[in-house]
Formats: C-alpha cells, structure tokens, sequence
C-alpha cells in the first residue's frame, strides 16, 4: 500500500493576508491555498511545516490523517468563549490535550492504530467540514466534545482505572452530525460511548427560544446596548456562542442519572458488557434467522418434491434425454434431477425402486465416465 497523508487546515475567524498565503507557500508548492484553506495530500514526503505553529498564527481547525492509522483534530477558539480550566478538565492524555497561544486556546483531538487493525478505505477530502461546526458549539458551552475526548483517553488506556470522569454535559446519547463525525473519526467505541451516555441528561442541547427570549428580557439594559454594539460593529465574532454560553452557566445544573462519578475503569468495564449483550443479542439474531431460512428452505424442497411426484416417468425420461447430448451442462442438470427422485423416494418410502433404476441406468451408460464421475460426487452410487 502506498502512503497517503492528508493536512487541512481552515481559517473560520478571520481570512489570511495575502502576505500570510505566500508565507504558506513557502511552506508547499502543491497545496491548494486560499483566503480560508490550505489542503495538501502527500503519497511520498512529509510536510516542511508544523502544524502545531500553523494552528497557533494562522488557523481556527485542522485535520490531519494517515493511512497507518493516525487521525488528528485541532480546534482553535479565542480565551474568552473557551474556558482553559474547564478544558483542562477533559484533556488529560495524549488523545486529548489542550495549549494557550496568545488569546487562544488550541485543542487538540488523537487517535492512534496501535494495533495496525484499520481497514484503509478513508480520504480525508470533506472530512473536516462534516466536523468543523462542533466548533461553534464548543464555543456555546456545549461540553461532548470535549467528553468525547476525554473518553478517547479512556480507551486508548492513558487513564488509571480509578480515574474519575469530568462532568458528564448532557444530550450524549443524541449526536448531531457534526459530534457524531468526530466520534467516527476517532474510532471512539459506539459502546464506550452509550455506557457514558448512560450517566447524560436527556436535556436539549439547544435551549428553547421562549427561555432564551425570558432569559434576555431580564438582562440589564446596559448590558444589552452593548450587546447590540458589538453586534453592528462585528466587535465579537463569537457573540452567539458567547451569549449561549452565559445562558447555559446561568440556568440549574440537571442533575445525571448517576449519582456520583464514574471511574475511567468502571466505563470500560460497562463498555465491555453493553458489547457482550449486544453480540449475545446478534448471535441469537443470527441463530433465528438461521433457523428461519433453513425452515423455508424444506419447505420449499418439499413443494419441489412434491410436484416431482406427480409424474415421475416424465422426471425419468427428461433424465435420459439430457444425458443423451452428452454436453457437460445438461450432465450437471440430470445429476440433479436425480437426486431429487432419489430424494423423493426417500421420502415416500420408493428407495429400493429407484436404487434398481439407478443401476439400469449407469450399467447403459457404463462407457461414460464424466457422467459417471458425477454420479459418483453426488452419491448416486448403485
């Protein structure tokens, strides 16, 4: 297999200066560099640049894959709508960690095929923008991605079994497109990732508009004008999801349904449950479907039989002439028909009757041994 690595990089904030792309181009010949993307595929080399420096001066997401099993995503938001505290939180490892560079916060997201188990069928082409808007989510305060993370630490078993979980953001068990991109990306286990959403509210991820519209009426009004300022003027690119964020810290924590922390290692012990009940469930699945199709099967051998048995010299004679145009074909098809009348003679008890024809018919065709031949592999012996 050749090699094959794929860098994307985007600019979500802000576009680049034309003096920032010819700087990018020093960096490659090949790449496509525009305003908002630099992308670049290698099937031999590697990259001159780093990709952690892009992140810090130039872009706000990049991805990165390669087909011996590395995957990467890098998201860049500014200070004031990504808390570094609470990041920290969720990126403890080499999976899941987080840097400040100036007024921004660059998380970064790993996944690694230490086993070599990957089946390689994946192009990195389009994959970043399926992904890219869980970053104006992060930015609203909403906390999966960065569980997300926390849980690829977990399973990629950079964490102490009583390592216990951050706080469990509510709505896992129901991913959007985008978070539900970032899971398949990183090969998060789908049953790692139902045992944490076990200990998730159920609560809407986007708040109701009627809340958010009584949550704004009591807002100063001070507040407010500054707020319509920064709004006219694009003084915040990220006022949205600043202002979802401040909604979110401000309404009552919802409690989850468990009623403390759960350790990383009594995660993976549930994983490994849910992924034993539901290969249990598939194998009796498998088993019934089994038994279904092998019952449709007789039955359908038994209609077969049973218009056979209306007339059986005619089955008999149909034998002879297809063995008398010695093509190989028409020998397979009276081969078959055979065992079909010696079946049907099984059943209606006829045995020692066709067992007699059978001789009479291989003592004429004595001088024909590829039919004989397959008599003989059907078990059609005298």
């Amino acid at each position: 297999m050749s090699e094959y690595q794929y860098y994307e990089f985007t600019a979500v904030d802000r576009p680049l200066t034309t003096r920032e792309q010819a700087e990018l181009r020093s960096l490659s010949t090949r790449a496509d560099i525009t305003a908002t993307s630099f992308v670049n595929t290698y099937h031999w080399g590697d990259f001159k640049g780093d990709p952690r420096k892009l992140m810090e001066r130039y872009f706000d997401a990049h991805l990165y894959l390669a087909n011996w099993g590395t995957r990467q995503l890098t998201l860049r938001l500014p200070k004031h709508v990504l808390d570094p505290a609470t990041v920290a939180r969720y990126c403890v490892g080499d999976s899941a960690s987080a840097w400040t560079a100036g007024k921004h916060l660059i998380v970064r997201l790993h996944r690694e095929d230490e086993d070599g188990t990957d089946a390689w069928d994946l192009d990195g082409h389009g994959l970043l923008a399926s992904i890219i808007p869980v970053r104006t989510g992060l930015a609203a305060g909403d906390r999966r991605l960065l569980y997300m993370g926390w849980l690829r630490c977990a399973q990629s078993l950079e964490l102490a079994d009583e390592e216990p979980e951050p706080p469990v953001p509510a709505g896992l068990g129901t991913l959007d497109a985008s978070l539900t991109a970032v899971a398949e990306f990183l090969c998060i286990d789908p049953d790692l990732l139902a045992a944490a959403a076990a200990g998730s509210a159920q609560t809407a991820v986007e708040p109701p508009p009627a809340q958010l519209r009584s949550w704004i009426a009591r807002l100063p009004v001070r507040e407010k004008d500054a707020i319509l300022a920064d709004l006219i003027t694009g003084g915040d690119g990220h006022l949205r999801s600043r202002l979802l964020r401040r909604y979110r810290d401000a309404q009552p924590t919802t409690a989850s349904t468990t009623t403390a922390p759960r350790t990383a290692g009594e995660l993976l012990a549930a994983a490994a449950d849910l992924r034993a009940e539901r290969e249990r469930q598939v194998a009796e699945q498998r088993e019934r479907d089994r038994i279904r199709q092998e019952r449709s099967a007789a039955a359908a051998r038994q209609r077969h039989l049973d218009a056979l048995a209306v007339d059986q010299p005619a089955a008999w004679q149909r034998v002879n002439e297809l063995i008398a145009t010695k093509k190989p074909r028409d020998y397979d098809t009276a081969v078959q028909l055979l065992v079909d009348l010696r079946d049907l003679g099984e059943r209606d008890g006829n045995t020692t009757l066709f067992q007699q024809r059978l001789a009479d018919l291989r003592a004429v065709h004595a001088r024909k041994p590829s039919l004989l031949e397959r008599l003989d592999l059907a078990g059609l012996d005298a």
